[in-house]
């Protein structure tokens, strides 16, 4: 754990547990990791707005103070998966009630029409939002590594 970011100003335990889970990105990593262990290019997939860098900053901070387990296969190209530590599932009602209070918000006070309750993932691009070899579409919106299709050795004889 880092001290120095846990240092509460006001001796408030809600200052605490957003030092911990809060930000932008946080939530939404703990959110889908509550559906299972995901390797990092999975939740990359599931959140797209989050730079590379910056997931990796926030996942570090997670597993620093014992919410997120790391695991390190010994095997080439390196595998890392990400989950839950036990004390990071009790955060499971926390972020439920989060994803609740967000729907209300939404259709209360924007006046947007509900949506389906979003289920913590089990990680699949298509479970994402995206579809087989699709990548994120719309306004501003632009796949951080381009989708190459290699061409096999039968379609360079046609």
């Amino acid at each position: 754990m880092r001290p120095k970011r846990l240092d509460s100003r006001s001796d408030c335990a809600v200052e605490t547990t957003l030092s911990v889970i809060g930000g932008l990105w946080k939530p939404l990593i703990l959110f889908h990791l509550l559906g299972g262990k995901k390797r990092f290019m999975e939740l990359s997939r599931l959140i797209p707005h989050a730079t590379q860098r910056m997931l990796t900053l926030q996942l570090r901070d997670l597993e620093a103070d014992g919410v997120v387990a790391r695991h390190v296969f010994a095997e080439v190209p390196p595998k890392v998966e990400y989950a839950l530590t036990d004390f990071g599932q009790t955060l499971a009602p926390i972020l439920s009630t989060l994803r609740d209070w967000g729907e209300r918000y939404r259709v209360e006070r924007q006046g947007l029409p509900p949506r389906a309750p979003c289920p913590p993932t089990t990680a699949s691009p298509a479970r994402a939002g995206y579809g087989e070899g699709e990548a994120p579409r719309g306004p501003g919106l632009q796949p951080r590594h381009p989708i190459h299709v290699v061409a096999g050795p039968s379609d360079l004889t046609r």
